[in-house]
């Protein structure tokens, strides 16, 4: 009898989402299913049933295994080969970051900063009660697992691209809610490849805190930086000056835009956005610097502080042309981290407030360790090949111009 397709979901119409309460569940078990069966094939080198000379193995059959998330147990079948040299990545990538929530909301519960709804959750997560010793051993067990990933040795010989941001998040501290800041680093390896580097929960966005987290970076191996990509925090620029010497900062684009117009009047912030694009379109710093003067030209009369600052304050954003063309795009603002930003807020705010630092960070990693290792297990981001065969434009540091 032949073996039914695992990965294949019961058709479900609109009313069975509004009435099935096993609709997510079934959702996320299907997709969890057909990921499985991508890292079979992608292991033997075929699909199901498939012939071709390429095939390095043959399927077995399943093996059944539970996994416990947010949205219930999920009942897998785990692909099996015949030599069984199959092991699959998943379980253990998906439950730490389950695991960190379920721990972040044991937490809140038994602070008693929680509602009932809270403790149900983790009551169906866990299918038990749990108690503080209980939720201590589980924290211990996880936080060593995040703090070794959080320190590990970087051991790619250079790391030509950074990209730094920060997002904030509510925790309680001292019978208060008040805004910790969630400091990120991304890196671009010198194999194109991105990853994650640094991921700290901080009381300040500071000099201090950032000449930290960059001294932690140099400490466990970075090094080759060439270009920096942030925003214009102070504190940020000047610890980059102590600690990346001779590396170019990039100016993000696109804060840069937001703060032109925030200068004019609500019809004229298009204006200014297709300004800024012009600029930044350019293909040399000569010709740049050639539209800026022209704009700044058309918006004095009218707009003084707008023209001054776009004179001042412009070349900072255009460090960019000084690396090759086919880098420009993804290095000249922070949006591909601003998009780690926006995952890691739609993941939260399933807590909304945090019962502690701690547990912010916990949940933080958790998932900044998911999404890089995603990255390096995907495509590659920059052709750095590219790079060395055309060199970059000559251009003159960016960062004088900026402070």
């Amino acid at each position: 009898m032949a073996q039914s397709d695992p990965t294949r979901l019961p058709h479900v119409t609109q009313a069975a989402l509004l009435d099935e309460p096993d609709f997510l569940r079934e959702l996320v078990q299907q997709a969890l299913q057909t990921l499985l069966e991508a890292e079979m094939e992608a292991h033997l080198g075929a699909g199901r049933y498939e012939r071709t000379n390429a095939r390095r193995g043959y399927r077995n059959g399943y093996k059944p295994r539970t996994l416990q998330t947010r949205v219930g147990t999920l009942d897998l079948l785990v692909p099996q080969d015949r030599d069984g040299s199959f092991s699959t990545e998943l379980f253990g990538r998906y439950q730490r970051s389950e695991q960190a929530l379920v721990l972040t909301l044991m937490e809140m519960y038994l602070q008693g900063v929680s509602t009932r709804k809270v403790a149900a959750i983790t009551e169906q997560l866990c299918g038990t009660r749990f108690s503080k010793s209980q939720v201590s051993t589980l924290t211990v067990q996880l936080d060593a697992r995040l703090q070794a990933w959080r320190e590990r040795p970087l051991t790619a010989h250079a790391y030509p691209y950074l990209t730094v941001d920060a997002r904030y998040e509510k925790v309680r501290q001292g019978g208060q809610i008040v805004s910790q800041g969630v400091l990120l680093v991304s890196a671009v390896r010198d194999d194109g490849y991105r990853e994650l580097v640094a991921v700290d929960v901080a009381a300040t966005e500071s000099e201090a805190t950032y000449q930290e987290l960059f001294r932690d970076l140099k400490a466990r191996g970075l090094s080759g930086v060439e270009l920096v990509t942030s925003d214009d925090h102070q504190g940020l620029k000047h610890a980059l000056d102590r600690h990346f010497q001779g590396a170019g900062w990039q100016r993000c684009q696109v804060h840069f835009s937001r703060n032109l117009q925030g200068l004019v009047s609500r019809r004229q912030r298009a204006q200014v956005a297709e300004d800024l694009r012009t600029i930044c379109a350019c293909p040399t710093l000569a010709l740049a610097q050639e539209a800026v003067r022209t704009i700044a030209e058309r918006w004095r009369p009218t707009h003084p502080q707008l023209a001054e600052r776009l004179e001042e304050e412009i070349e900072a954003c255009l460090a960019c042309l000084g690396f090759p063309v086919s880098h420009q795009r993804r290095i000249r603002t922070t949006n591909g981290l601003e998009r780690v930003s926006q995952e890691l807020k739609r993941r939260t705010r399933v807590v909304r407030i945090f019962p502690n630092r701690a547990a912010c960070l916990r949940l933080v990693t958790a998932l900044a360790a998911e999404i890089s290792e995603e990255w390096e297990s995907g495509r590659r981001y920059l052709n750095m090949e590219e790079g060395r065969h055309n060199p970059p434009i000559a251009a003159e540091p960016a960062r004088s111009a900026a402070d």
